[in-house]
């Protein structure tokens, strides 16, 4: 029988938590908030090895369904086991750390709707581990100049260490019913990186995505988060998946163009965080050795990212031993 469509959310919103007992709270409670639409929340517990599973069956199961998974299965996996449980017409994934305004669903999906499109994304606030809000991590205009996010545009904006936020850090819906037929999931192998994959992915398969100027979410900044620390393996896995990614799917001259000036950048990348790696441990010989077989990775240098670590680096380096 067909599912009862008065039964259908509009929107289900999807929590994968792993040791988020402290924030998980404010997610959900930002998700109930939502006005103008009707909603689910699925937060799946990825095996946490804190109170986040009571904190999560505190609500009544009408109101917060809970999904605790046997074994950790990372990001990507406890997303998938929320996107497989889904009921709703889209899909939200909320950061168990971060929140959404209470306008945001609606406004998005509506946006989507008008324009026929599979996937909206909108502008976020950023707030620091101190409380203090930063400015909307886009500016406006440059979203509304966008208007609309095409593959080329969207890959071309994922080059790594060029800016302090790229457009991976959009935060998109997606119409349940697209990504299902389309066997769109999360790389589960990926811990840093899986949103960009899937993102591509959807837009590869003719996703249309519309962009919604006002910030409906908040980004909370957590130092030692796993998205805010890139190791030399996390970059491995990142360009194992976009070198499959292009195995899979065509992309236009454009694309392919902003394709090749990533994978540079990711190849940059694992060149300077091997660099660094080796300034920790002690090894300057190393760390020559990798700069002279790859003197565009010492440009990162000046990137503020590569700022922070060069200055752990130097830590290590006038710290050992005191």
């Amino acid at each position: 029988m067909p599912p009862d469509v008065s039964s259908v959310p509009d929107v289900s919103f999807v929590i994968a938590a792993y040791n988020a007992e402290a924030t998980l709270d404010r997610a959900i409670a930002s998700a109930i908030a939502q006005k103008g639409v009707s909603l689910e929340i699925i937060v799946v517990d990825d095996k946490s090895r804190d109170g986040t599973l009571d904190a999560a069956r505190a609500y009544p199961e009408h109101i917060v369904r809970v999904l605790a998974l046997d074994k950790n299965r990372g990001p990507g996996g406890a997303r998938n086991a929320g996107l497989d449980a889904a009921r709703g017409r889209w899909i939200a994934v909320l950061d168990s750390d971060d929140a959404v305004f209470p306008g945001r669903i609606a406004a998005m999906i509506g946006r989507a709707e008008r324009a026929n499109a599979e996937i909206a994304v909108d502008n976020l606030e950023v707030v620091r581990e101190d409380g203090v809000v930063e400015d909307a991590m886009f500016p406006r205009q440059y979203l509304e100049g966008l208007g609309e996010i095409s593959l080329a545009t969207y890959i071309a904006g994922n080059v790594v260490f060029e800016s302090k936020f790229n457009l991976g850090y959009l935060k998109p819906i997606f119409l349940r019913s697209f990504l299902d037929e389309n066997r769109l999931r999360y790389d589960e192998e990926l811990r840093i990186g899986e949103d960009y994959i899937l993102f591509a992915e959807a837009l590869a398969m003719g996703g249309r995505c519309v962009v919604e100027p006002d910030i409906g979410y908040a980004y909370h900044i957590r130092s030692g988060s796993i998205s805010r620390v890139l190791e030399p393996h996390h970059v491995e896995a990142m360009r194992k998946a976009d070198a499959e990614f292009a195995q899979t799917h065509r992309m236009d001259e454009e694309a392919q163009a902003a394709f090749a000036r990533r994978g540079r950048s990711l190849r940059k990348a694992a060149s300077f965080l091997a660099m660094v790696q080796h300034i920790k441990a002690r090894s300057p010989l190393k760390a020559i050795r990798t700069a002279l077989s790859d003197p565009a990775a010492v440009r990162h240098m000046g990137m503020p990212i590569a700022v922070r670590l060069r200055r752990v680096a130097a830590q290590f380096a006038v710290g050992v031993g005191r």
